[in-house]
């Protein structure tokens, strides 16, 4: 499709369902608005929240037609009166408005500027579209969050995961103590990148092996809350990442003398441009499990659910 064709290539979701339901089609290009910027998407990232959002609709936060997707990295096509950040060219990746319907798997996306930052320079869009919502998580975590300081001790679970690689590196780099949870054949994985400490969870109950914990960053859900709540310290805090349904674990926290709550993540030039200068430093890299060309995003959900990949998959628009 050429370049100033007012259509564009995207994905979009038939009904709420499994992966067969994500389908190629052809929509409206949209241009960008007041404050906002026309980026031509090079790769998009795929997460855990894009293919549980497609299996029930999540919030419900969908346009018409509904797009998945949130991550993304590209070049800039044009932008919209007031936008002073970025020009035409500019290389740039973000999570565009999160949670409401950002669009990623698809040709071209329009954004508030803000939301996105400039892609660093010593990787490529592929990864870069790997980063944004995990890393923008793991950052707000630890330190909007849990205002955590050095030297304090991170149990980071599923750590070899899209999200959980990407922790263990922002955590090593804001100089804590990590501890991760993965089997066993992932551990010379994590500590290249500096994990600490690691529990094989099928074949240890972290909750009896690990201790004194600062910070549980949780993205599992399921049983791993309350069970996490037992290796805190007094004072530590669990930040559930899995389910608003956590919220829950409140109270029982406070009869432990401890903290919990859900947290969601939000779109947030600053900590970006924070995450890239971690990039540019080599201090933060994501490992790329599989790439995709973006017909293939039914394919790229139904690897993610297996819950079995190490580091994130990701679709190249550009194909």
């Amino acid at each position: 499709m050429s370049e100033t064709s007012p259509r564009m290539r995207a994905i979009t979701v038939r009904a709420w369902g499994g992966p067969q339901l994500l389908r190629e089609a052809e929509v409206a290009r949209p241009a960008p608005g007041p404050c906002e910027i026309l980026v031509r998407v090079h790769a998009a990232g795929v997460n855990a929240a894009d293919w549980k959002q497609r299996a029930d609709g999540g919030l419900g936060l969908w346009n018409d037609p509904p797009v998945p997707g949130w991550d993304l990295s590209g070049t800039v096509e044009a932008v919209g009166i007031g936008v002073t950040l970025f020009q035409e060219g500019d290389e740039v990746f973000g999570m565009p408005r999160f949670p409401h319907q950002g669009g990623a798997y698809a040709e071209y996306v329009t954004a508030p500027a803000r939301h996105f930052a400039r892609k660093p320079a010593n990787i490529g869009h592929v990864e870069a579209a790997a980063l944004p919502l995990v890393s923008l998580t793991a950052w707000q975590a630890l330190v909007d969050t849990a205002r955590i300081q050095s030297g304090r001790r991170i149990l980071v679970h599923a750590a070899a995961g899209g999200f959980g690689h990407v922790a263990v590196q922002i955590a090593k780099a804001l100089d804590a103590y990590v501890i991760g949870t993965a089997r066993r054949e992932k551990h010379a994985f994590l500590r290249e990148l500096g994990a600490d400490e690691l529990v094989d969870y099928t074949a240890t109950d972290f909750s009896t092996a690990v201790q004194d914990v600062d910070v549980v960053l949780d993205a599992v859900g399921r049983d791993y809350g309350p069970r996490s709540l037992m290796v805190l310290r007094t004072g530590g805090r669990l930040v559930s990442l899995a389910s608003p349904a956590d919220d829950a674990l409140r109270p029982r926290a406070a009869a432990l003398g401890v903290h919990a709550g859900f947290m969601l993540v939000e779109p947030d030039h600053a900590a970006l441009t924070a995450i890239a200068g971690l990039v540019s430093a080599g201090r933060l890299r994501p490992r790329i499990e599989t790439v995709l060309p973006l017909s293939r995003a039914s394919e790229a959900h139904r690897l993610g659910e297996t819950g079995r990949t190490t580091g994130k998959i990701v679709l190249d628009v550009l194909e």
